[in-house]
């Protein structure tokens, strides 16, 4: 017996780990040697590759594809039809498979349906990745990232409202949590 649910149409092959908690729904494919945490939940027709990592509470919306070498950390949200490459030049008669790059996506980044994150990025925390949005290069940790390529245009609190800096510093309208930006970067600087 397991400690998760799978429903009837999905599919989750022997050897591949899923944590307590998690949800399978319709029509997804977890294949042997991927992890999965505990708490999941993953819409339908999510495919989770071998290789692939889920932290705890990470919540896949439907039509994702997660490759060898996504790793998403705890509490991250992946929105409808966003995808992930593994690949940087990809050709169907050409064998790539030694050459999978990692894609890393720190704890409580969120990104949007139909944003596409290139193979080789990270994405800091609490990253916030626009809809449709095209992820070429790292991504700085509270960043509001949109257009393609995608470019900083704010920032973002933990708790996932937009901040209004000034002077370099602002707090949080929704949670009171105050930030500092420097040199290009966001850090909390006090709790509520």
């Amino acid at each position: 017996m397991t400690d998760y649910f799978a429903h009837e149409s999905a599919f989750v092959d022997d050897g591949a780990k899923v944590g307590a908690g998690t949800k399978i729904w319709h029509f997804c494919h977890v294949m042997p040697g991927a992890e999965i945490g505990e708490n999941c939940s993953l819409g339908q027709n999510v495919v989770v590759m071998p290789g692939t990592k889920i932290g705890n509470n990470v919540k896949i919306q439907n039509n994702v594809s997660l490759y060898e070498g996504v790793i998403l950390e705890d509490d991250v949200f992946c929105g409808p039809s966003c995808v992930f490459t593994n690949v940087s030049t990809p050709r169907s008669h050409v064998s790539r498979r030694g050459e999978y790059e990692t894609t890393l996506v720190k704890r409580g980044a969120a990104i949007g349906a139909n944003a596409t994150v290139v193979c080789g990025m990270t994405l800091g925390e609490y990253a916030f990745i626009g809809a449709g949005a095209v992820v070429t290069s790292d991504v700085p940790a509270y960043a509001l990232m949109v257009g393609v390529p995608a470019r900083r245009v704010g920032w973002m609190c933990n708790c996932g409202e937009r901040l209004h800096l000034s002077n370099g510093e602002g707090k949080c309208e929704r949670c009171g949590l105050a930030y500092r930006e420097s040199g290009g970067r966001l850090e909390p600087i006090a709790s509520p």
